[in-house]
C-alpha cells in the first residue's frame, strides 16, 4: 500500500511540476508578448481578457499542490536516499520559485496592473515591465531545473522501486 501511496504522490508531484512548467513557458512565448507589446495600452487590454480567469488564478494554487504533493512525495521516498535527494531538491527549487515570485513578481503585477498609469508615469510602467521580464526568466529556470530534478528522482524512485521487487 505504501508504495502505491509513494507512486501517487510521486507521479502527482512530477505531473504538477510538468504542467507548471508548460504553463510557464506558454506565457513566456504566447501571453506576455501580447501584455507588454505596448505599455500602457497592451496592459489594460489585457487586463479586459483576463476578467474571468489570470496567471494569478491558476499558478497560487498550482503552486500550493505542487509544495503539497512534494512533501508528500519527499515523506515517503525518505528511506530512498537516491530518491531523496532530488526531490528535496526539486522541492526546494519549487519554494525558491514561489518566493521569487511572491517577493518580486505579485508587487511589480500590482504597480503595472492594479494601480497602473493613474499612479504611475508610462516610464515607470516600462521599466517595471522589464524588471518583470527579466525576473521571470529566472522563475523559469528555476521551474526547469525543479522539473529535471523531480524527473530525475521519480527515476530514481522506480529504479528503486523495481529492484525491491523483484
Amino acid at each position: 500500500m505504501k508504495q502505491k501511496l509513494t507512486f501517487f504522490f510521486m507521479a502527482a508531484y512530477l505531473w504538477i511540476t510538468f504542467i507548471m512548467l508548460g504553463a510557464f513557458i506558454l506565457e513566456v512565448f504566447m501571453v506576455y508578448p501580447n501584455i507588454f507589446h505596448n505599455i500602457p495600452k497592451s496592459f489594460a487590454v489585457s487586463m479586459d481578457f483576463m476578467e474571468a480567469a489570470s496567471p494569478h488564478t491558476f499558478f497560487p494554487p498550482l503552486g500550493f499542490a505542487s509544495w503539497v504533493t512534494g512533501a508528500g512525495a519527499l515523506l515517503l521516498v525518505w528511506k530512498m536516499k537516491a530518491a531523496r535527494n532530488w526531490v528535496l531538491g526539486s522541492i526546494l527549487v519549487m519554494i525558491l520559485l514561489g518566493v521569487i515570485s511572491m517577493v518580486f513578481e505579485w508587487p511589480r503585477n500590482e504597480i503595472m496592473f492594479i494601480e497602473g498609469q493613474s499612479v504611475h508615469s508610462v516610464q515607470f510602467l516600462k521599466q517595471t515591465a522589464r524588471e518583470f521580464l527579466m525576473i521571470n526568466w529566472i522563475r523559469v529556470a528555476c521551474n526547469t531545473f525543479g522539473a529535471i530534478m523531480v524527473f530525475v528522482g521519480f527515476l530514481k524512485f522506480y529504479q528503486c522501486r523495481l529492484r525491491y521487487s523483484e
